[in-house]
């Protein structure tokens, strides 16, 4: 009984953290980190590229790696929380929803003019959220039933961390 209640509060957390880390990314993603939405009304941006790997490499005449790079980096955690959360479903049921909510902040940022929507982005993030689930899996064999608690430590100094280094970033912005 205790350990089912103890699975119940972790399970808790883990999701209250996704939560978290899901309005944070798409306060970045979709509202670019702004705290004013009159700003939109100013943005104009709308293009889409469905050529994987084409213009987003490219800027000033020479290969961009770094925002391919990013994008995966960002969605692990997503893949992550998602082996946390749904343990018993499989490798697809875990990255199609990672794969969905990537595709509707593409589509969101045409819609609404504010930004580029990107196949590479789409592409980086889909594989972002894979690793995270394939990391999830080895931390999970090597260690076993620790692995939760041990990952939602980590979530939460990694979440308070991300939240103070934003909250700094907006007052140097103010």
């Amino acid at each position: 009984m205790m350990k089912l209640q103890h699975d119940s509060h972790s399970k808790k957390l883990t999701s209250i953290l996704f939560v978290i880390y899901l309005i944070v990314l798409t306060w970045i993603i979709v509202f670019k980190m702004s705290l004013d939405i009159h700003l939109f009304q100013n943005m104009n941006y709308r293009s889409i590229n469905l050529i994987p790997y084409a213009g987003s490499l490219i800027v000033n005449g020479k290969v961009e790696l770094s925002e391919i790079i990013l994008n995966i980096v960002v969605f692990i955690p997503a893949g992550v929380y998602m082996g946390m959360l749904f343990r018993e479903k499989g490798f697809l049921r875990k990255i199609i929803p990672i794969f969905i909510v990537s595709l509707l902040y593409e589509v969101l940022q045409y819609i609404f003019a504010i930004g580029a929507s990107d196949i590479t982005d789409l592409i980086g993030n889909t594989l972002g959220g894979a690793i995270g689930i394939v990391l999830y899996y080895i931390l999970q064999r090597l260690l076993g039933e620790r692995t939760i608690k041990l990952l939602n430590i980590l979530a939460v100094i990694g979440t308070v961390l991300v939240i103070g280094l934003l909250g700094l970033l907006i007052i140097a912005n103010i």
